[in-house]
């Protein structure tokens, strides 16, 4: 009842919820909340973050391969980051360097980057060959993102089976009914 009489309310709340979303992400707080949250949704998070990092390590990598001055690459790989929380961890990075610190100790602070990842890029920045391990990782997780997809497409293709199935149901329910009262009502008179 409730469904039938209010539905334009059900509606009405639906799209204001979309547009309050889509406005609050326009901002500055509203996209570091709506960032920090994709970074930490239980089954997609994972996923998002191998993406980011894979993003920045390909990217970092191929311009320090190419020569370009590693703070150069660095206010690169922020701008092309797509990512607010990512954004203020190459920030940090970009500090680091510029007081003579390390690429690795900030990576490892932002919470973004794996341990493992950390000390990789801590071990190879000492050697020269951060621009071969840089790639390396992005090639990983390219290839742990797209196993992860896969995983999550195997899941979700029964999941939308069971629920085509009980909209169908549904639908055959909703259309028999009615003419089960009708066959009803015309045998009792």
């Amino acid at each position: 009842s409730f469904l039938v009489d209010y539905w334009w309310a059900v509606i009405l709340i639906i799209v204001a919820t979309i547009m309050l979303v889509r406005l609050s992400a326009r901002s500055k707080p509203g996209r570091r909340l709506m960032d920090r949250v994709k970074l930490n949704i239980p089954v997609v998070g994972p996923l998002v973050r191998r993406v980011v990092v894979a993003r920045f390590s390909r990217t970092f990598g191929t311009l320090v391969a190419s020569g370009v001055p590693i703070l150069e690459a660095l206010d690169i790989c922020r701008d092309t980051a797509g990512n607010v929380v990512m954004e203020k961890a190459l920030d940090g990075v970009r500090e680091s360097i510029s007081e003579g610190g390390s690429i690795a100790e900030p990576l490892g602070e932002s919470g973004i980057f794996d341990d493992i990842v950390v000390n990789m890029i801590d071990v190879v920045e000492e050697t020269g060959e951060l621009d071969k391990m840089l790639i390396r990782i992005a090639d990983n997780y390219d290839e742990e993102v797209d196993v992860a997809v896969g995983s999550i497409t195997s899941i979700i293709e029964p999941l939308l089976i069971i629920f085509l199935g009980g909209a169908v149901f549904l639908i055959v329910l909703g259309l028999f009914l009615p003419l089960l009262k009708i066959i009803e009502t015309v045998d009792s008179v």
